[in-house]
């Protein structure tokens, strides 16, 4: 039986009195549900030292939800990889539908990134997805393809092994509209053999769908064969919700 990967992604949300809070409910409540389960909070990454104190378990895991490429120098504001590793973050999630839209992240600055958190022995995170308009086009596969090829491109034929890829529909995000699971299957199924493919060997990649998940729709999600985990962003921000999902997560038989 495969544990299910769960990451929880608070986006820029929280603060000192949150984290005292979902901490001290996290382990009255959520810890006895990890023995099926890979849980990954990603808080803002000020607030992780505070969580980690707080939660005290070693099979809790943290991400940042960004990094920049550089490792050093004249760059405001930025963090390296070799500077979250050196206070135990595990995973870098990159490549989200905001950070792409907000921030104007395009493949080739993604695939920077993914090559500096791989070189700091650091787990990607990256996020793959198209926007409605893509979709309408019937361009999904095409625009998917052409994200991971960037990072093969820059980071090798074996850039992917020991990686997490998550499928997030930009259409998706925010909407309260989730892709069927059965769509989720199809295209994580075609993700994942494009990646095997390309590799030329068999490697660990490990596939997640993300976009509105809910304490609703989870089960069904989790359930799909090329489905190992779900990345769930605000939802995760609600105690009661994100233990129930990850109960029914740890109940499933997979």
């Amino acid at each position: 039986m495969k544990k299910i990967i769960i990451i929880a992604n608070w986006k820029l949300n929280g603060n000192k009195a949150l984290v005292n809070k979902f901490s001290k409910y996290f382990t009255s409540n959520i810890i006895k549900y990890l023995k099926n389960n890979i849980i990954i909070m990603s808080p803002p990454v000020i607030y992780i030292e505070q969580m980690k104190k707080l939660i005290n378990n070693k099979k809790i895991f943290f991400a940042s939800q960004n990094i920049d490429y550089h490792e050093t120098g004249a760059f405001t504001g930025e963090l390296s990889a070799n500077m979250i590793k050196e206070i135990g973050i595990k995973y870098v999630i990159l490549g989200h539908s905001e950070r792409r839209e907000n921030h104007n992240e395009n493949n080739k600055l993604i695939a920077k990134k993914f090559n500096s958190i791989k070189k700091n022995k650091i787990i990607p995170i990256l996020c793959i997805g198209e926007t409605k308009k893509e979709k309408k086009l019937g361009l999904t596969d095409k625009v998917l393809k052409k994200q991971i090829d960037s990072i093969f491109l820059k980071c090798g034929k074996l850039a992917f092994n020991n990686s997490i890829i998550a499928y997030e529909p930009r259409w998706s995000i925010g909407s309260g509209k989730t892709a069927s699971p059965n769509l989720i299957n199809k295209i994580l199924k075609i993700i994942k053999k494009y990646i095997l493919k390309n590799s030329f060997q068999d490697i660990k990649v490990y596939m997640q769908y993300g976009g509105s998940v809910s304490c609703d729709n989870i089960k069904n999600i989790i359930n799909q064969k090329y489905v190992d985990g779900v990345l769930i962003g605000s939802g995760s921000l609600n105690f009661k919700n994100f233990k129930k999902m990850i109960k029914i997560s740890s109940k499933l038989k997979i």
